[in-house]
């Protein structure tokens, strides 16, 4: 995949179900994604939720390790860049879907959440249901298309996400005014960043703004911004491997200097150190150090 005359180390996988063009859901094993599974980094335009039975096993969704131990669950959401590091003995499956697939208002506002992924062991009292809903899920995922059963794959994965929904959860969705902050600051990020923005733009106070995400997120508004402001930035520098000048341009900062001033603030690295970091590359030491920003 080519992008502003760089190379991206990134594959991107576009949702196609085999065979099946009206489904919105499908799955597959751990035995299966071993066959097609290269090692290499992916982005996808769909949800992945994995189910495990049994690890070890890890994949690295966005910068962060995540197990795969028994009886546990990994969600990635679309754009997230994940890489499935060691899955040899991992057993499960996978269901991936688009957002639209699940039926119920509830399982819709969680699969909107843009919350990176999100892993969990399932605990022993709630696995029998899991399970269960996996089962249910995978042999209607089976059986042959018609048209008496196009919803009943949607219907089972509501089922299965309202099992899996990650801690809190009900959180995000109780709060009216963070699923408006949620969607705008997502469209908006590259633009704007100031948490004072999305404020005045939903037409709230920003304490009240701040105090709604808060109470949602654990975070306050400006931290919610940074925070998807830098996971952006990363992907950039990593995935990319676009400069701080560029990375500066793609997320509405008036140059490179200010960019990195935001970075290092947000991670305690400068932009060139953390990508030669993430990418095994050597990062030159310049001649003079960077002016401050005034």
């Amino acid at each position: 995949m080519v992008k502003t005359g760089h190379v991206s180390m990134i594959r991107q996988m576009t949702y196609q179900p085999p065979g099946r063009s009206a489904a919105s859901v499908e799955t597959m094993t751990f035995g299966r994604l071993r066959e097609l599974n290269d090692g290499g980094t992916q982005r996808a335009d769909f949800h992945v939720l994995a189910v495990i039975d049994a690890g070890p096993g890890s994949v690295t969704v966005d910068f962060h390790l995540h197990p795969l131990q028994d009886r546990s669950a990994v969600w990635i959401p679309p754009g997230a860049v994940h890489q499935w590091d060691d899955i040899a003995e991992v057993e499960g499956h996978l269901v991936l879907f688009v957002p639209t697939a699940p039926v119920t208002h509830a399982t819709r506002e969680l699969v909107a959440s843009p919350d990176p992924a999100a892993h969990r062991r399932i605990p022993a009292a709630d696995w029998p249901f899991v399970d269960a809903a996996r089962s249910h899920l995978l042999l209607e995922a089976s059986a042959p298309p018609s048209d008496s059963s196009t919803e009943l794959p949607g219907i089972l994965l509501s089922a299965l996400i309202a099992r899996l929904h990650a801690p809190h959860a009900e959180a995000r969705l109780t709060h009216p005014v963070f699923r408006l902050f949620r969607s705008s600051v997502e469209a908006h990020f590259r633009q704007h960043h100031d948490a004072g923005y999305y404020a005045r733009t939903l037409g709230y106070a920003p304490r009240t703004l701040s105090r709604a995400v808060q109470q949602a997120t654990g975070r306050t508004a400006k931290a919610y911004v940074v925070e998807r402001l830098v996971l952006e930035a990363k992907r950039l520098l990593a995935h990319d491997r676009l400069t701080a000048a560029r990375c500066a341009g793609v997320l509405g900062f008036p140059d490179a200097s200010n960019f990195s001033v935001f970075f290092h603030k947000a991670t305690g690295e400068r932009p060139g150190a953390w990508q030669a970091a993430a990418t095994g590359t050597r990062v030159p030491t310049p001649s003079t150090p960077p002016e401050p920003v005034t």
